[in-house]
């Protein structure tokens, strides 16, 4: 077992011990990875950190549930179920807000989420595909989201978001289309997209 694997199945053990210490840093090494999925969803900065305070607390009280004994990378295997957590309790909110089809939301106060380890040039491509799909309407970008970047099938995106697969897979469609325009017009490099 690496001294990686360890150091996070220790954290996961204290976190369900209640021990602050433990809760503590591992809030602060997936802060910033939960900021980065908290932001495919939500795009203002108060309510995209109050859903990762969410997602947090929901972590912390279900943490018992995740399976230590599990085969695999226990680190890769933690963040994924920790994603779970994260998207659902953002398109909870989404549905909170009745997402709006017709007219996207104002996002003007949106700050681009780059991944520490990025280089410039990644984060420059990075940063243009985001602001590209940030300007989909709430319903294709959440459909766009949870296909392209969170891996769902239609079947779990309608389950998800309560509409019929033949809408997920139009809301898909439609968001692809609606991404082409917009790359074309920013004159995005295609080997970035």
């Amino acid at each position: 077992m690496s001294t990686q694997t360890a150091s996070i199945i220790t954290l996961i053990n204290g976190c369900s011990q209640n021990d602050r210490n433990s809760q503590r840093m591992l809030y602060e090494g997936l802060f910033d990875y939960a900021m980065k999925i908290a932001f495919r969803y939500i795009h203002q900065q108060e309510e995209a950190k109050e859903m990762v305070h969410e997602s947090f607390i929901k972590l912390y009280k279900n943490i018992d549930r995740f399976d230590l004994l599990r085969d695999g990378d226990t680190e890769a295997l933690f963040k994924g179920w920790f994603k779970r957590i994260i998207v659902n309790t953002c398109i909870d909110q989404l549905r909170k807000v009745q997402l709006n089809i017709i007219h996207p939301e104002n996002d003007s106060d949106y700050d681009h989420m780059g991944d520490t380890q990025e280089t410039g040039l990644d984060k420059m491509a990075y940063q243009e595909i985001i602001e590209a799909i940030r300007q989909l309407t709430p319903v294709y970008r959440t459909v766009f989201n949870l296909f392209v970047i969170e891996g769902f099938s239609h079947d779990e995106i309608a389950q998800t978001l309560g509409i019929s697969i033949g809408a997920s897979k139009s809301n898909l469609s439609k968001a692809k289309s609606n991404l082409r325009k917009i790359i074309s017009q920013r004159n995005i490099p295609t080997n970035y997209v």
